[in-house]
């Protein structure tokens, strides 16, 4: 998308994309809507400051001239330069993060939790706060306080080595504060969690305004993650109690929350986030770059598209398959997608799974795909078994293609399909394989179904929408943060002030 024919750039903004482990420097469907933004807006400058996993990793998206600067914020390589704090620095940062681990373990000391993160911020930019939490002093104020009368990870007896694990871990969660801030412009934070840490930072010390786009729920994701971590309780009450308290600032700070779907903002407003600023901004495709499939395959073939992780759950969808196969001895199942590094082991559990059950030969990992549109086009019905989401792309996108589709009921689903494709409970392989042999043996119902939901995408989730409403946005919040710096604060900012496909 760019602008109007003969329109010139009109250059009045600069916006930073503080984002993790996505844009630019991996594929998937939050670095998609990224690359959407970029690309939609020419006349807007970009920065990019990049949380990624060991700094080595490559931009892997084109990226336009008016991408000024991708900095990349390694959270697990090598650490950040500096020396820890001497005298009185040492002590007022000592201080700051007794303050910050209270917070993180008493509920009676929660209100202490933003000062003790800016003077954290503040010492993360003078190059002592890393070097600071590796030393011994940091684990002291950690051992020490958790074992102090009424802290309830008391009772679990905490041990050194919880301590040495809960540090390691708030240090590498802590390494975004490290990034150059912006100091104009706006911030967007296209996660919660840690990619909002420079935002914060900058709002606190340059006010620049804080945009904040949830696709899916980063808190609740990280608690469905720690569930199974292998760690003691008390290193997970310490972790945990951070993003629950950095979530809750993110959305008490943020000048406006654009979650991809209502259902998030229900997380969000239970986090502590104020009704006036959330506004819904749904994703959109191009209908005219992913036009209807056409024929389906001869073979009955149910299609997956995403990443392999397994918070997509293809172990109940390859479950799921199973049951339908037994109905169906020739279905195929198709799953396009790449592996993240890491994620191998994950594959192999579900390759394996398959063999278990006695279909891997009906079971094909395809790997990256070229075009996209091959994915949806390759199955009679388009699978979705995530147990989290926001608003998917790979589904209205398949949607756009005129496909039937099978989606768990999690984050936006619903909201996307409307009556035009069949919802099932996550988890449950016997209601997905119920919901796909009903369409498998139906093909008026599925051709009914893939037309509707095309038609349904023209009319509702366009990205000439989601481009015009987020340039509205980029173009307000700064005007606001002026005035609102000069003056009386403005009245909250609302669905008229952005245009587009915002839901109220």
């Amino acid at each position: 998308m760019s602008l109007p024919q003969g329109a010139p750039p009109t250059r009045t903004t600069r916006v930073t994309l503080l984002t993790e482990g996505t844009y630019p420097h991996s594929h998937g469907g939050v670095s998609v809507w990224c690359d959407q933004l970029v690309q939609g807006m020419p006349d807007i400058d970009f920065d990019v400051i990049a949380v990624t996993g060991t700094g080595r990793e490559p931009v892997v998206w084109d990226l336009p001239p008016h991408v000024s600067n991708v900095w990349s914020v390694p959270m697990w390589g090598d650490p950040p330069a500096g020396r820890p704090p001497r005298g009185r620095a040492r002590r007022e940062l000592t201080d700051a993060y007794g303050r910050f681990l209270a917070a993180l373990l008493d509920p009676r000391a929660e209100d202490g939790f933003p000062a003790a993160l800016y003077a954290m911020a503040r010492a993360a930019a003078d190059g002592t706060l890393s070097p600071f939490l590796r030393t011994d002093p940091a684990i002291t104020v950690l051992t020490s306080l958790w074992n102090r009368p009424g802290i309830a990870v008391r009772e679990a007896r905490p041990t050194l080595h919880d301590a040495l694990t809960a540090t390691a871990l708030l240090e590498h969660a802590l390494r975004p504060l490290t990034a150059p801030l912006p100091a104009t412009g706006v911030a967007h934070a296209v996660s919660g969690g840690v990619a909002a840490l420079p935002g914060l930072a900058a709002l606190e010390q340059h006010g620049v305004p804080l945009l904040l786009t949830e696709h899916g729920v980063y808190l609740r994701e990280r608690y469905l993650g720690y569930r199974t971590a292998p760690y003691r309780w008390p290193v997970k009450a310490v972790v945990l109690g951070f993003f629950r308290l950095l979530a809750r600032e993110s959305y008490r700070k943020a000048a406006l929350i654009t979650p991809g779907n209502r259902y998030n903002r229900l997380w969000e407003e239970e986090g502590g986030a104020d009704p006036e600023s959330i506004r819904t901004v749904y994703n959109g495709v191009d209908p005219a770059a992913f036009p209807a499939a056409g024929p389906e395959p001869e073979v009955p073939t149910l299609s997956w598209a995403g990443r392999v992780d397994p918070i997509k759950d293809l172990e109940t969808l390859i479950r799921a398959f199973a049951l339908v196969r037994a109905q169906i001895p020739q279905a195929r199942l198709r799953l396009f997608g790449g592996t993240p590094r890491g994620g191998e082991a994950y594959r192999e559990r579900c390759e394996a799974l398959a063999a278990e059950l006695g279909h891997g030969d009906a079971v094909a990992f395809e790997g990256r795909v070229d075009d996209i549109k091959d994915a949806y086009a390759a199955g009679n019905v388009v699978m979705l078994s995530s147990i989290s989401e926001g608003f998917p792309f790979t589904l209205i996108e398949a949607m756009s293609c005129g496909r039937a589709t099978v989606s768990t009921d999690v984050g936006g689903v619903r909201e996307a399909v409307g009556d035009t494709g069949l919802v099932v409970a996550p988890r449950d392989p016997a209601a997905m394989a119920a919901a796909a042999l009903d369409l498998l043996g139906d093909p008026a119902r599925r051709r009914a179904m893939g037309e509707a939901a095309r038609l349904r995408v023209i009319e509702q989730f366009t990205l000439r929408q989601t481009i015009d409403t987020f340039r509205a946005i980029y173009l307000e919040l700064p005007s606001r943060a002026r005035k609102s710096a000069a003056g009386p604060a403005p009245a909250p900012l609302s669905a008229a002030g952005v245009t587009g496909s915002v839901a109220l």
